[in-house]
């Protein structure tokens, strides 16, 4: 396997989490993207606004390549948790937007340095602060994925729809009763313990 084509492979993974996570908000009031449905606070947009500052980061500043908009939300001194929502005046588009123009960004980074091109993430402790793009790009499917799933939860409890990405949601065909059943079930399995 060459390094164009791992490159290909690790694009495609990155891809269809991207995809997915803003997938989720598909059908959706602006309301229910919004809404916290766990204790933590955790809802759609507010995911897809941390991505984009996440992804803005890893494959930005790291390889010397600072995402040029400006990313309030992300600096030291922001509030706490400041990315993990979406505040009264910026829209779902807004932030859908600034997300796929990050994804662009990215791509040129990914295009221009090689997969064992080296990097430094200022935000990681010093001792393994010295990354490859290889490196870069797993932690970064990884995390982009682990968003996803939360993501697919909090569709989920917003109006019942789960699936892993669109055209694949790799669940079984059961309609609405048999779903009901299902989860009577497992109810039922838990109890005992």
């Amino acid at each position: 396997m060459t390094d164009a084509d791992m490159t290909a492979d690790l694009r495609r993974y990155l891809q269809e989490a991207r995809d997915t996570l803003v997938w989720k908000l598909e059908g959706l009031s602006d309301y229910n993207v919004r809404r916290p449905l766990v204790p933590t606070g955790t809802n759609l947009l507010g995911l897809v606004k941390h991505m984009a500052g996440v992804e803005a980061g890893y494959l930005g500043e790291t390889f010397d390549r600072t995402f040029p908009e400006a990313l309030p939300w992300m600096d030291d001194d922001a509030e706490d948790n400041a990315d993990m929502w979406a505040t009264p005046d910026e829209s779902r588009d807004e932030i859908v937007d600034l997300y796929r123009r990050v994804w662009a960004h990215s791509e040129t980074t990914i295009t221009e340095v090689p997969l064992d091109g080296v990097g430094r993430v200022a935000w990681w402790a010093a001792d393994r602060n010295v990354v490859t793009l290889h490196r870069i790009l797993l932690h970064l499917i990884a995390e982009t994925h682990r968003h996803a799933g939360h993501a697919d939860i909090v569709r989920e409890l917003i109006d019942g729809s789960a699936g892993l990405r669109a055209g694949n949601e790799n669940l079984p065909a059961g309609d609405a009763d048999w779903w009901v059943g299902y989860r009577d079930r497992l109810e039922r399995a838990a109890r005992p313990a």
